[in-house]
């Protein structure tokens, strides 16, 4: 690394020095920060550590471990930026660890990213291997790696031209941290992260969300807990993964829905649990009937509006769902994951902006498997057509895992790649 470089990092770890101070006031980060800080107790010598930014990247996690075969037992960190996503690690890691004495693996916050912190973190664990899940490109900790001799490897990697170009504010840098290997989702990715680092160690893999998507099973809605509080003779909407962007929009297609079919639920699913006050706001001042599903116990009446400030029932709402909207598509926000409805037999309808999930890749708008909406008022009578005539559950559930299961199999390259670089291969 050259002076300038040196200097350049010098700067940006006198950033982080002044920053941390006032990160603590931020309601997000004050959550976990002593261990974002480092300051807190160390889990010890580990041989893996594994990064999963929030809520999805931290189920691609549990997916490689589900996978992972080693001959001797390792000791894995897992870290989260979020709440969420350690709530899905400690939640799910006990089930997945109880049988498995191959591994034994720790959840903390991820550390902040001055240079300072992460040499201390590398230097405290010594992992042989980090695995840095799809853009999770942090300058501090490739170069605490680098210096301390950590392999590096990119797993289901993506990243837009609009991030690459935020990269390349720095240019020079990136091509002495590249990791040991990136592992990306598409050619067109690989393509990026080849611009940003060099085009040495980059191969293309299958999405694992398409593995993970495809282990899933739809819910029983006869069976399931969610049947007894929805009423049978009323039409289930779900409007999934909302974002506060587009909040405004889905105000108009909820108002939209219930004007013209009075008799709906709508089961309205927040991405971020901080906009539930928000939406209590919203429903309240409309005059439009709502319960907290935190607060349901009993059968929910035609026309309201089912606001969930719980995890984990996603799946079991597409499951009896006759039409689902899917967010964070309606503003130039990416997009969320659609194929978890679209599994559950039921087509998604989402706004124009999804390109965080363009490696699905348009053939299946061409499948008929997914409906790209230009606005709200086109969202709305989507699901106001499915509602009069939902596409039948069962053929769309069999298209969509004949269209997944072509496309499985980056789980398996991922962890094949992981114990190479663990048994000191290469």
């Amino acid at each position: 690394m050259n002076l300038f470089h040196k200097t350049a990092f010098g700067f940006y770890d006198f950033s982080w020095r002044i920053a941390l101070p006032w990160l603590k006031l931020n309601h997000r980060l004050a959550e976990g920060y002593h261990q974002r800080a480092w300051r807190d107790k160390l889990p010890g010598v580990v041989d893996l550590w594994i990064q999963a930014a929030s809520v999805g990247e931290s189920f691609l996690a549990l997916e490689i471990l589900k996978t992972l075969q080693m001959e001797q037992p390792i000791q894995i960190l897992l870290t989260s930026n979020t709440r969420q996503g350690i709530d899905i690690l400690n939640l799910t890691l006990p089930e997945l660890t109880r049988d498995q004495n191959r591994i034994q693996a720790a959840v903390r916050y991820f550390p902040f990213d001055k240079p300072s912190i992460m040499t201390a973190a590398i230097a405290a664990m010594r992992p042989k291997l980090m695995v840095l899940l799809e853009t999770e490109i942090w300058p501090g900790l490739l170069l605490a790696a680098k210096t301390q001799n950590c392999k590096i490897l990119i797993v289901n990697g993506r990243i837009t031209e609009k991030s690459l170009q935020r990269y390349h504010f720095w240019p020079s840098i990136w091509p002495t941290l590249r990791p040991h290997k990136v592992l990306a989702i598409s050619p067109a990715d690989a393509d990026r992260f080849g611009r940003l680092f060099g085009p040495d160690g980059i191969e293309v893999m299958s999405n694992i969300k398409f593995d993970r998507i495809a282990a899933a099973t739809s819910c029983n809605g006869d069976k399931h807990k969610l049947k007894a509080v929805l009423p049978a003779e009323n039409p289930f909407i779900v409007l999934a993964s909302v974002r506060q962007a587009e909040e405004i929009l889905v105000q108009n297609i909820i108002q939209d829905v219930l004007r013209t079919c009075p008799d709906t639920v709508v089961g309205l699913f927040p991405r971020h649990m901080h906009r539930i006050p928000s939406w209590q706001k919203f429903l309240r001042q409309t005059g439009i009937g709502f319960t907290l599903r935190s607060k349901v116990d009993r059968r929910i009446s035609a026309g309201h509006v089912i606001l969930w400030d719980t995890f984990g029932e996603l799946t079991s709402a597409y499951g009896l769902a006759k039409s689902a909207f899917v967010g964070g598509s309606l503003a130039p926000l990416g997009g969320q994951n659609f194929l978890e409805a679209l599994v559950n037999g039921v087509i998604p309808i989402i706004g124009p902006w999804w390109d965080n999930f363009a490696w699905v890749g348009r053939e299946i708008i061409d499948a008929g498997l997914l409906r790209v909406a230009q606005d709200w008022k086109q969202v709305a009578d989507l699901l106001l057509k499915d509602l009069a005539s939902p596409p039948p559950r069962k053929e769309v559930m069999d298209a969509a895992l004949q269209f997944i299961q072509a496309r499985r199999g980056g789980t398996e390259m991922a962890c094949r790649r992981i114990a190479a670089c663990l048994e000191k291969r290469t």
